[in-house]
Parts: structure tokens; C-alpha cells; sequence
């Protein structure tokens, strides 16, 4: 790209890796679900290129706080929590103050959870592929709890998707999903925002946005298509 970047922006990264995911296109049993806030614009683009319906998935990180960007772990709905251990054990962090993180983020994961369904329930799972797609993977922790936590709804198999991501994570996740789709894997690998010329953040009015006319035109195919059987 002229502008030295792999991506203009977290929907052009969408375009880019639906381009890897085009063996799930049309597929009944799939769905799409994105990591919020980032990983909504993304996940939206690859949903339309499937045809498949699109919802959140909610996930909070635990950043140290005064380095906010350094994740302890994360959370995600029903209570599951991932910790980095290595991190806690390194940096002799406290259990008080993991707790203290961990009920400060939970109070806006349940605002989130609110804020972008509109009053309308999850999305069933159950016996259905899952791909679980954010903008991104660092150390992946928010996307290893939303894993476990996506385990407990028994979906078929679950597929990370991400545009971006370090190397030595998406092999760290071969063996906790049944696929890892990491469309490109730059070293050396400093952080995800530095693969986007527009990294700006996404805000709740277009999560929203994007979850209405998402699924509004994914319908409109899927009908479209039954039509002409």
C-alpha cells in the first residue's frame, strides 16, 4: 500500500482476511462472532463475504494499571477469567488488585453487553461453527478467555480469525481451538496498531451500526438464496 501500511483500516483488514475464510461462505451452521470494539468492523466485513449472521462477543482485558496496555489477563460473560501468569508471577502482582481490576471491568462488560445487543439475546451457538474474530493478537489474552468462555456454550468448533497478529501467538492457539486463521504474521511484531494506517478507536454508535445493517443485509442473501433454490 502507498501508505506503507498492510491495512487503511480495520475494514479493509476484514476484506482481506474473509478472502481466507471463503471455504465457510454460505454455510448454515456458521456464524460470526467479533471481539468488541475493535474487532466489530472486521468481523462485520467478513460476515457479509460468508453470508452469515454476526453478533459480539464480549471481552474485557485487565490492564496493569498506570500501563493499562500491559494485560494481567481478561474476562468475558459468565464469569470465565484468564490470567497471564507469567505476567502476575514476574510482577508480583496481588490477588487484591486482579480483583479489584477484574470487578471495575465487569461493571463495563455488562454496560457493553447492554449497550450493543439493544435488548436482543446471544447468539445461539450450540452445535454451530463459531469464528471469533477481533482486529488483531498480541499476547491473546482476550481472545483466549472468550475461547474458554465460548467452550462452555458447546459450539461445534470455534475458528480464531484475526488480520494481524503475532506469530508465536496464533501458534500458541493451534492447540486451544480446532483453527487459527492469522491472515498475516509480521516479525518483528510490536503491537497491532502499528499494522493499521487508521487505528482509531472504534465508537459504541458504530458497533451498534454495524450490527444492525450486518445482519440486515447477510438476511437479505440468505433469502435471496432460498428463493432461487
Amino acid at each position: 500500500m502507498d501508505s506503507g501500511f498492510p491495512f487503511r483500516d480495520r475494514s479493509e483488514a476484514g476484506r482481506y482476511l474473509a478472502s481466507k475464510l471463503g471455504r465457510y461462505a454460505g454455510r448454515a451452521d456458521t456464524v460470526v462472532l467479533a471481539l468488541p470494539r475493535g474487532g466489530v468492523p472486521v468481523a462485520s466485513e467478513v460476515a457479509q463475504a460468508l453470508s452469515a449472521p454476526l453478533d459480539i462477543f464480549v471481552v474485557r482485558k485487565l490492564g496493569l494499571p498506570g500501563q493499562e496496555e500491559l494485560a494481567m489477563g481478561a474476562i468475558a460473560s459468565g464469569g470465565v477469567r484468564v490470567l497471564n501468569d507469567n505476567l502476575v508471577r514476574s510482577l508480583d502482582i496481588s490477588r487484591e488488585l486482579i480483583d479489584k481490576v477484574a470487578q471495575e471491568e465487569l461493571r463495563e462488560l455488562e454496560r457493553r453487553e447492554r449497550a450493543y445487543r439493544d435488548g436482543r439475546p446471544p447468539m445461539e451457538v450450540q452445535d454451530r461453527t463459531v469464528i471469533l474474530v477481533d482486529d488483531g493478537l498480541a499476547t491473546g489474552s482476550s481472545m483466549r478467555v472468550a475461547a474458554l468462555a465460548l467452550r462452555q456454550n458447546k459450539p461445534a468448533r470455534i475458528v480464531v480469525a484475526v488480520p494481524v497478529a503475532a506469530r508465536s501467538t496464533c501458534e500458541e492457539f493451534a492447540s486451544e481451538v480446532d483453527e487459527v486463521v492469522c491472515a498475516i504474521t509480521p516479525e518483528p511484531f510490536w503491537g497491532v496498531g502499528q499494522w493499521y494506517a487508521d487505528f482509531s478507536q472504534t465508537r459504541d454508535e458504530e458497533v451498534r451500526d454495524l450490527l444492525r445493517r450486518t445482519n440486515a443485509a447477510s438476511e437479505r442473501v440468505r433469502a435471496e438464496h432460498v428463493r432461487s433454490r
